[in-house]
């Protein structure tokens, strides 16, 4: 079962994928760092300086307030169509 394992491991495409996972590991942080300090503050520019991060919407007030984290969720969809968005216009 081992040897039929390795036949199949060294036929190329798992292998490829390997080597594409690992440089997508290791791209990762070049990415991030492009999105939080390029597009996103283009976007907050766009926006008339709008920081998504810290948006909120107030559900119950009161100390503590309860609140839900729109703002958490809408700052990285926007990153995540942005780097899809330069990925579809690369390849």
């Amino acid at each position: 079962m081992m040897k039929e394992f390795k036949e199949f491991a060294m036929k190329g495409n798992l292998v490829d994928m390997a080597v594409a996972f690992v440089m997508g590991a290791a791209f990762t942080k070049v990415t991030t760092a492009f999105i939080s300090g390029m597009v996103m503050p283009l976007v907050g520019q766009l926006t008339g300086g709008v920081d998504f991060s810290k948006k909120k919407w107030v559900l119950t007030e009161g100390v503590p307030e309860v609140t839900d984290a729109s703002g958490a969720v809408v700052t990285p969809a926007v990153a995540e169509v942005a780097v899809s968005w330069g990925a579809f216009i690369t390849v």
